[in-house]
């Protein structure tokens, strides 16, 4: 890779993923555009290699909306060889009260880096959601955050075929780690907690409890992103450890007071990866264990 563009690069993930690309390439130029809705511009990596722009994805414009007198700024007309859209609008429960804004980034917006993609000849790399896999696939209708994002991984292989869309499209199952959102709607459920035993709070678990979810580490999600780019096979990759954790049972890892809260509404019941395609395709595995993550906190305390 010598020129990437990664929408949401001032976010959780994309801060990650720039200082992941930093690191192993030499001569990379990095372009990011965030919207600053979930992103901060305190993330922005220090680096010669990477510019960034406050800029939303529905404002892409690629070459074929340019007529005479179109103004492109230098994300528009920069030549990625690899995009990773990771710039949507992602929690579940928000999205019910929040549909035009998800329609706007998740539809809109990641139509207009498909056609950028496209027009550029850049391979995209795409976060999908993880809780389509739920419930035999029906989870997929839970929310309408997570029907969208089926619907896009339908329409980029629609794209494959209809306009040579070279793509991977990547499974987060739960990203946690240094960097994550820990108050307000963008907020990780390690981060919240983390948050709240900091402050010396009791733990909020969603009832009831015992609905479970595959966390995995930031550092292995940027690391599969990266293979997928790397070595794909234009196919889906989930990036997820295998091992399922009861959100009661996390809590608890902390040895410290929890309560319940009420259930939300589209919360989905059970996630668990099953990444032996990742591992088969992009030699890629989970390294980092939650245990070992939430024990370093609680032996810091």
């Amino acid at each position: 890779m010598n020129k990437v563009l990664i929408t949401g690069g001032a976010g959780f993930v994309g801060t990650a993923l720039i200082r992941k690309l930093i690191r192993k390439y030499k001569n990379i130029e990095i372009v990011s555009i965030d919207n600053y809705s979930s992103g901060y511009k305190r993330n922005h990596v220090k680096s010669k290699k990477v510019k960034y722009f406050n800029k939303d994805t529905q404002t892409l414009i690629p070459k074929k909306f340019v007529v005479d007198g179109t103004k492109m700024d230098y994300a528009d007309s920069f030549e990625p060889d690899v995009v990773f859209h990771f710039g949507e609008f992602s929690r579940i429960v928000t999205s019910f009260n929040s549909f035009d804004k998800c329609w706007d980034y998740n539809m809109q917006g990641t139509k207009m880096v498909l056609d950028y993609c496209v027009a550029k000849k850049a391979k995209l790399i795409y976060s999908a959601s993880s809780s389509k896999f739920g419930n035999d696939g029906k989870d997929e209708n839970l929310s309408p955050y997570a029907w969208m994002k089926a619907k896009m991984v339908e329409l980029i292989k629609n794209y494959a075929d209809w306009f040579e869309l070279k793509y991977e499209i990547t499974y987060f199952y739960n990203a946690y780690g240094p960097g994550q959102v820990r108050t307000g709607d963008y907020a990780t459920v390690i981060g919240i907690f983390e948050e709240q035993y900091a402050n010396g709070e009791p733990l909020t678990v969603v009832e009831p409890g015992n609905q479970s979810r595959d966390f995995t580490h930031i550092n292995d999600i940027v690391s599969g992103v990266v293979l997928a780019a790397e070595k794909g096979r234009q196919d889906e990759y989930p990036l997820g450890t295998a091992t399922s954790h009861k959100i009661i049972d996390v809590a608890k890892m902390f040895n410290h007071k929890h309560i319940m809260i009420p259930e939300r509404r589209g919360e989905r019941f059970y996630g668990k990866a099953i990444p032996s395609l990742t591992y088969q395709h992009l030699g890629w595995s989970a390294k980092i264990k939650l245990e070992d993550y939430i024990k370093k906190i609680v032996d810091a305390r």
